[in-house]
């Protein structure tokens, strides 16, 4: 059989040499030309009108789970979408390292220790919070959902969800959207999962984040944009919650724009908002698992068998 043709574009381009590694077929790697070209899979993270002037494929393999970069209108007719998770085992652990992180304060707790002034450094410790009987609040009840949902109950921690069948495995409380505000007022840590829609979009903003208690932690790990950015900013500046940890973020650096801010407002400059690069996700773990899925797709694709994780096909 004749090579499977293949272009890694954007983050899926240095791990161009891991899937060749997987791959278990002939194959051969091409780069962007001048003229379309016609392949069999594209690995990319974004696809629009640029990628769709360089190829023409059976399947765009998404090298994650989410597809708010694609334009699904560019894409030539019968062409596959497929993404791929794995990432829920590191974004839960992370999820609850934020809960435990605001709750104990370990941070502190180390920065207090001074050996030198051990008498006054002892008298002067103070007491921290507990998990154990806290609420956490899920808005999604996907991958990543049932991976918090487990992680907390073995905290002994209550769990409400939000998701689009009113359903949630394991939780305490379920419902959907219509039941959002019914689900805030009682919740101590919310934590944002769900996907990036027309109908998420600004799912929290300042008349939600109102009904949350003055101490509740936002945890957002889904996509910045679900949240009201000046909304939130301003309650968690003006104390009114009770602090938050961003992974997410309303812009990033492009080439085009390489000077780029995460945001609007200082979030970082706040000293109950914890900041991280939108890393939360990123370990060598989820690289192996993410591109062993891609290859096996690959592979199908390859054998003609149905692929998994398909999200979208191209009238």
């Amino acid at each position: 059989m004749e090579s499977m043709r293949i272009a890694t574009l954007d983050v899926a381009l240095p791990q161009q040499s891991r899937l060749s590694k997987l791959l278990d077929f002939p194959h051969e790697f091409v780069a962007p030309t001048e003229e379309l070209q016609k392949i069999d899979a594209v690995v990319a993270l974004r696809f629009g009108t640029e990628q769709a002037q360089r190829f023409s494929t059976r399947l765009l393999h998404l090298p994650g789970a989410g597809a708010d970069a694609v334009d699904f209108a560019s894409l030539c007719r019968g062409c596959e979408v497929c993404n791929v998770f794995e990432h829920e085992i590191p974004v839960a652990e992370y999820v609850l390292t934020a809960v435990l992180s605001h709750t104990i304060r370990y941070q502190q707790l180390r920065e207090s220790f001074d050996a030198d002034h051990w008498k006054e450094s002892y008298a002067a410790r103070r007491m921290h919070g507990e998990v154990f009987g806290k609420t956490l609040g899920l808005v999604g009840f996907g991958h990543i959902g049932r991976a918090v949902t487990q992680r907390a109950k073995a905290f002994g921690m209550q769990v409400h969800a939000i998701s689009n069948s009113g359903n949630a495995p394991g939780a305490d409380w379920a419902g959907t959207s219509a039941q959002l505000a019914q689900m805030l007022p009682r919740v101590d840590f919310l934590v944002m999962a769900c996907p990036l829609t027309p109908q998420t979009r600004g799912l929290i903003g300042a008349s939600q984040l109102a009904l949350l208690k003055p101490t509740a932690v936002l945890i957002n790990i889904g996509r910045a944009q679900l949240v009201d950015e000046e909304a939130l900013y301003q309650a968690l500046s003006g104390g009114h919650l009770g602090g938050a940890t961003l992974d997410v973020w309303y812009d990033y650096p492009t080439p085009e724009r390489p000077g780029a801010r995460p945001s609007r407002f200082p979030f970082a400059n706040l000293t109950n908002v914890h900041c991280t690069a939108h890393s939360c996700a990123w370990t060598p773990e989820l690289l192996e698992r993410r591109y062993a899925v891609i290859a096996d797709n690959l592979a199908r694709l390859y054998r003609g068998v149905d692929r998994r994780h398909v999200i979208f096909t191209a009238a």
